[in-house]
């Protein structure tokens, strides 16, 4: 048991599986986030409220969703790398800082268009605003400072401190809307009890943020071997897994 979960420590057992399953996730994303997002666009029916405008939904609310999931993910990856000192923990959290980093891009830019035509501006200082206005910040953060250490082990370091500092704005982010008085609406999927959601709209809103998370895992493989690449370059695994003699 405890060998098999040492394997996923392992930068060349990473390696090999991540080449495995990189195409499955990539073609999984491609397929689901199509379906989702014609769907939504074409089949599901106009909100009675927003009309046509609604449907920006299909990109920000799976864009938004992504953004706290992969910036848990990445610190708790930073996480395991700080207390059990896994070197493959810190190259995955670094290669998912980017990558969160697009994602909450995409949910602010998606917001500020969607919100012009419902609240008449782009951009107000709401809590939820706010809050993921923050975690862009947190990205940017953790990115920077990874890039102004020279020395891997301490960049690994204080990069993994600062993402598990930053974990406490994602509640923050999650509850904005009911802990505060806000412009922003009210959950409409993870409520408790039936979505307020048609399920008409709400099945195409399930396939692209299923296609998102595809998308993601896709990506971060791709990332993470990269990252893997590049700290492992002188190994003789390495050489030999890429041919080179």
């Amino acid at each position: 048991m405890w060998k098999f979960i040492h394997k996923f420590g392992s930068p060349p057992h990473f390696y090999r599986l991540s080449v495995v399953l990189t195409p499955w996730f990539g073609w999984a994303a491609a397929i689901l986030i199509t379906a989702g997002t014609l769907g939504g666009l074409y089949l599901a029916p106009p909100d009675y409220q927003q009309g046509e405008g609604f449907r920006i939904i299909y990109v920000h609310v799976p864009s938004a969703s992504m953004s706290m999931f992969v910036y848990v993910n990445m610190a708790l990856a930073a996480a395991v790398g700080l207390i059990w000192r896994i070197k493959l923990a810190h190259a995955v959290a670094a290669a998912a800082a980017p990558i969160g980093a697009s994602f909450t891009f995409l949910a602010l830019a998606t917001g500020s268009i969607w919100a012009k035509p419902m609240w008449g501006t782009w951009w107000v200082w709401d809590a939820r605003l706010t809050s993921e206005l923050v975690l862009l910040f947190l990205y940017f953060g953790y990115m920077a400072l990874r890039a102004a250490i020279d020395d891997e082990n301490r960049a690994d370091r204080a990069s993994a401190l600062l993402a598990i500092i930053g974990l406490i704005n994602i509640p923050i982010i999650k509850y904005s809307v009911e802990w505060w008085n806000t412009l922003h609406q009210p959950a409409t999927i993870s409520k408790m009890g039936k979505p307020a959601m048609d399920g008409d709209m709400l099945t195409w809103l399930l396939l692209n943020i299923a296609g998102f998370m595809c998308f993601f895992i896709a990506v971060l493989l791709i990332s993470a071997r990269a990252e893997v690449i590049r700290r492992a370059r002188d190994q003789k695994w390495l050489k030999q897994a890429l041919g080179v003699t």
